[in-house]
């Protein structure tokens, strides 16, 4: 019997590879060691598309908020060697004021403010120039603001009126010719051409209409006081009689529409009363005419502004997002003209273009490019398409038809409860009904708000013309560009 000798099947194993000191410790560290044993890999083709949309897109952003940074700190390092100039102890720094409004179909009121704030002002900021904030709250606000402003200086130029006293005048304080110098040193933002619009109107109303003060509040409530809205209706001739030998308050023997008037929160007397007969103008008949020539006003920075609202502007707010640095040089350039001070005379329109008539003819079309007037006039003209789809006078008119189409049933809610003819129910007691006064004074604050808005769109609506006056010719002045040789610290040309 032979044996053979047998040979080991059994392979024997590579010796393993020592481990690294940097695994060891990250082992020790809890991580599973299967993370530790892959290798890297090409990622599949969807994680390659999406890695490569995302890098574009975030570095795209990122290009832009640093040129954003880098535009801002350019133009803040031309301007801030005058933030160090010394002042005299009565000096005061130059100061502008701002003005903007609500841009048609946004509820946000304060946008064009924003704008402002965001853009033009850092550049303000770095050239220590002081601002004033004036914003309108709804259409037209910023028109009769102005307006009545310009009509207080008028009075008190003509001595009609007391300028305002100050109780205790100082040494240093300035002149009244002082203050009235570094209003014109300053200047005048407006933000977009809906601003502009409003600014223009209320310098129109301010230097042509009359002086004399008008309560806006009073006279409407005077209007509404007679139109009937609250009259109680009249009652057959058939319920005229006495009932326990006292007579049926009818309609006759009722205080008449005219004199329930009396008897209204508003508490004024209704038009062609002897009460409103007696009122007399405060303002002389030769004072009350507009000047042949308007005084200078301090320069005009015209910046413009668009605000992209609404479903189908959707691709330009992404445009918008991915490309602040323009906003941000626009901006930056409009304040670095109003810090420099080089200004030139207003362009007025031009004398041989369409005339007013026409003019407002072609308004009551859609079509922006029909209020081309030439000159400074046409600034900002492309904003117009942008809001004009957004609010129509059909919304007020709409929402006036549907207030007034359920104020009868209110009214006679509140005169049933207030004459004790039925008991509230538990709901009329937990939640109290309005009373007629308060009917009335909420009547009156909607039409207020209604009028105002019907007329602040007249202004702004596409098409419409701004306001014009030949007396502007030689009172506006305007910012522009300042020329490679300009003395910063007075603002002039040096070639000149």
């Amino acid at each position: 019997m032979s044996t053979t000798n047998a040979e080991p099947t059994t392979e024997l194993k590579a010796a393993p590879k020592p481990k690294s000191g940097v695994r060891v410790a990250l082992e020790y560290t809890g991580i599973p060691p299967s993370w530790l044993d892959k290798r890297p890999k090409l990622p599949s083709r969807n994680w390659l598309i999406f890695l490569t949309v995302t890098t574009s897109v975030a570095s795209y952003y990122i290009y832009d908020r640093r040129e954003c940074k880098r535009i801002r700190r350019s133009y803040a390092e031309r301007v801030e060697h005058l933030a160090q100039e010394p002042l005299a102890s009565s000096d005061m720094p130059r100061k502008v004021t701002v003005y903007g409004c609500k841009w048609p179909g946004d509820e946000e009121y304060d946008r064009s403010m924003k704008y402002f704030r965001k853009y033009v002002k850092p550049v303000l900021v770095a050239a220590a120039v002081d601002y004033e904030m004036v914003n309108g709250r709804r259409f037209g606000d910023l028109a009769n603001r102005i307006a009545d402003e310009i009509k207080e200086r008028r009075r008190v130029e003509a001595g009609v009126e007391e300028p305002p006293q100050i109780l205790m005048q100082l040494p240093n304080q300035p002149t009244p010719e002082m203050r009235r110098q570094r209003v014109l040193d300053g200047g005048i933002v407006l933000v977009g051409r809906h601003t502009f619009k409003e600014f223009m109107t209320g310098l129109k109303r301010g230097w042509t209409d009359s002086m004399e003060k008008t309560d806006r509040e009073e006279s409407l409530a005077q209007e509404l006081a007679s139109d009937g809205r609250f009259d109680e209706p009249a009652e057959p001739d058939d319920n005229l009689g006495e009932m326990d030998g006292e007579p049926i308050p009818t309609q006759s023997r009722l205080p008449s529409s005219r004199n329930a008037a009396l008897f209204s929160p508003i508490q004024v007397p209704p038009p062609g009363s002897s009460a409103g007969s007696q009122q007399t103008s405060s303002v002389p008949s030769y004072l009350d005419t507009p000047p042949a020539t308007i005084p200078p006003l301090p320069p005009l920075l015209l910046v413009p502004f668009i605000n992209h609202i609404g479903f189908k502007q959707m691709p330009r707010m992404i445009w918008g997002f991915f490309n602040e640095r323009h906003k941000v040089r626009a901006g930056s350039e409009a304040g670095y003209r109003l810090v420099m001070k080089q200004t030139r005379p207003f362009a007025a329109p031009n004398p041989l273009n369409t005339s007013l008539s026409e003019m407002e003819e072609s308004a009551q079309s859609t079509q922006p490019e029909s209020s081309t007037q030439g000159g400074d006039l046409d600034f900002g003209l492309d904003a117009e398409p942008y809001y004009h789809k957004f609010f129509t006078p059909e919304e007020i008119e709409k929402a006036r038809k549907g207030y007034y189409e359920g104020l009868p049933a209110k009214l006679e809610v509140a005169r049933t409860l207030a004459r004790g003819t039925r008991e509230p129910t538990k709901e009329e007691m937990s939640h109290p009904p309005p009373t007629e006064v308060e009917l009335r004074a909420e009547r009156l604050k909607k039409e207020m708000r209604w009028r105002g808005d019907l007329g602040g769109w007249d202004i702004l609506k596409p098409g419409q013309p701004v306001a014009w006056d030949d007396r502007f010719t030689n009172a506006l002045r305007v910012f522009e560009e300042p020329s490679p040789y300009v003395d910063v610290s007075v603002g002039n040309s040096t070639d000149n």
